[in-house]
């Protein structure tokens, strides 16, 4: 399976592409700040359509060109409900001292807005998806687990957002975040998930859960437990 993906805007958040070797259909997640452009020219260059946008939460950086996308492919976009009100009100989800930053913009929904719950299981590209609900860098932030196969067999991989990065965590100062809620998260949802589990973060390169386990030192201490 090509996963694939590259950092956009002055925020550089990771979009991702997902497709099954040799197929027409993709899924895109979090395509924030200008990633339409390149998103747009990967998927001309690849013979690629989306079949879903997939937004692991609501904050501005990671949504900014979903409504677009959604646009100009004709596809819904998923997001968890505690997160939806930012999709037309990003403001409220960056705090005071960033408001000023999209003060006159505005935003407005996809066409089509699924939301997801925590356990949905739901497949498109051919892809199957489950959804982990990992509230604590906004209340409404999810994980994608999905798979790909390898010639050593199946590999798993979970598409974190800002929940979890490579030796850091997602930040919990803004509107919606609470710093025990997300330790809790990644303990109960991340770190009970194989060493071998890929974490294909929001922002920066990326790990695995066992590396994460650990070299993380936002995670020392901290035990996956359900």
């Amino acid at each position: 399976m090509l996963v694939t993906g590259f950092p956009a805007g002055m925020f550089q958040t990771n979009c991702y592409i997902l497709a099954h070797d040799g197929a027409d259909e993709c899924v895109v997640v979090d395509p924030g700040q200008d990633a339409a452009g390149p998103l747009g020219n990967f998927l001309a260059d690849s013979g690629l359509t989306p079949a879903a946008v997939l937004l692991t939460h609501g904050h501005l950086d990671h949504i900014w060109n979903a409504r677009e996308v959604c646009a100009r492919y004709g596809v819904p976009a998923y997001i968890h409900p505690e997160d939806r009100y930012m999709l037309t009100d990003p403001g409220r989800g960056i705090g005071e001292a960033l408001k000023p930053f999209v003060a006159g913009m505005e935003f407005t929904e996809p066409d089509e807005v699924i939301a997801l719950s925590d356990g949905d299981e739901f497949a498109h590209a051919g892809i199957e998806f489950l959804v982990e609900h990992t509230p604590g860098h906004t209340q409404g932030s999810v994980v994608f687990r999905t798979h790909t196969d390898t010639d050593e067999g199946r590999l798993p991989l979970a598409l974190t957002g800002d929940t979890l990065f490579q030796g850091s965590i997602g930040r919990t100062d803004l509107p919606g975040g609470d710093h025990e809620q997300l330790l809790g998260s990644i303990a109960t949802r991340l770190l009970v998930l194989p060493d071998d589990t890929v974490v294909l973060p929001g922002h920066g390169p990326a790990s695995t859960v066992g590396d994460e386990r650990r070299t993380n030192p936002f995670l020392a201490g901290l035990t996956g437990s359900n």
